[in-house]
């Protein structure tokens, strides 16, 4: 069984890629420095006391709410209706 295949032939003249202004080229630049800052300051937290609290409080914080859900589920919404209301005071 024999399948036939496009081909497609191109001119002989190689083409110049699109030139692309400083902006968007300095974008990319920007995102690579942020994300390299983040991980450094993740590598450092991950390295200080304060990242083995904080996993024991959301340990604790899942266990509470496998014991609680219903609790958890009304603090949930009242956190969120306060912090609401908060942010629509100051518009």
């Amino acid at each position: 069984m024999e399948q036939e295949v496009p081909v497609i032939i191109q001119s002989g003249e190689p083409k110049e890629p699109a030139k692309t202004s400083q902006q968007e080229t300095s974008i990319p630049d920007q995102v690579k420095e942020i994300g390299e800052t983040l991980s450094e300051i993740f590598a450092r937290l991950r390295e200080s006391e304060s990242y083995d609290k904080l996993l024991e409080g959301v340990e604790t914080a899942k266990e509470y709410v496998r014991k609680y859900p219903a609790k958890a589920l009304l603090y949930t919404l009242g956190a969120g209706a306060f912090f609401g209301l908060l942010i629509r005071k100051k518009r």
